[in-house]
């Protein structure tokens, strides 16, 4: 399971940003006029993303902070995506990042997708406060095994990429998508299914709701499964750097 700012986020001061990348993790105080850079040459730049990719500029992109806000500008050649399925381009101007997480993605050679996870601290230098000190609640995130980790990430890419209005992938082609990852193994939409159908059964026994088919009702066409990775990535069982799990077996 990889680190995550989905799961948590470390301390920092009010207005500062936190970036995460599999290489490392910067934190910035809100100086106005600072700025972080990243990229994939990791001796120029601040936070390193898609080191061995050739297709990340060296120098790709960076956060600006101007007048307490922080802002995300493009310097390299491809373009930067945001959630809902928002470009960055280069030469375009900076866009501002709220309060909260935001993934980036840029997508590499072989339709690779690197994330640099961003979170920008609100007043409180962290997650929105709790009154009265109560001591906040973990979401429940729920048990995978190691193979059900693989496939739903596989099935439920999209959702992890921050697309508009995601879909769950075809189960002929995560059974495809299976076989390239594991050629040893046979895969077929069947079995597919068969694994997906036990995740949420199991799911909905211990009351997560729209996991069954008398739920939804009739017709039933990606409901389910769509229910299922919803869940799955609002409990934080599923988080974007999971996606290093497709790429680590390619």
């Amino acid at each position: 399971m990889f680190e995550s700012l989905a799961r948590q986020v470390p301390k920092t001061v009010p207005g500062g940003i936190v970036a995460l990348a599999v290489t490392g993790r910067v934190n910035s105080a809100p100086v106005d006029g600072h700025t972080v850079v990243f990229g994939r040459n990791r001796p120029d730049v601040d936070i390193c993303v898609g080191e061995s990719d050739l297709r990340v500029s060296r120098r790709h992109g960076a956060l600006t902070c101007r007048e307490g806000a922080w802002w995300v500008s493009n310097l390299g050649r491809l373009p930067i995506r945001l959630p809902k399925s928002r470009w960055l381009f280069p030469d375009e101007d900076a866009v501002p990042l709220t309060d909260g997480y935001t993934p980036l993605f840029i997508r590499g050679t072989r339709d690779r997708e690197h994330l640099l996870e961003l979170y920008v601290a609100g007043p409180d230098g962290g997650q929105p406060a709790v009154p009265h000190g109560a001591v906040t609640e973990p979401p429940r995130r729920w048990r995978l095994t190691d193979d059900e980790r693989l496939l739903l990430v596989v099935l439920g890419q999209r959702y992890l990429m921050h697309e508009a209005n995601p879909q769950p992938l075809a189960r002929q082609h995560v059974a495809e998508v299976m076989a390239e990852l594991r050629p040893d193994e046979a895969w077929s939409h069947k079995k597919v299914e068969h694994m997906v159908a036990a995740v949420r059964s199991r799911l909905s026994r211990e009351g997560v709701a729209g996991l069954v088919r008398e739920e939804v009702g009739e017709p039933v066409g990606n409901a389910l499964n769509d229910n299922l990775m919803r869940e799955l990535v609002l409990s934080t069982t599923l988080v974007p750097p999971d996606l290093a799990l497709i790429d680590a077996l390619s």
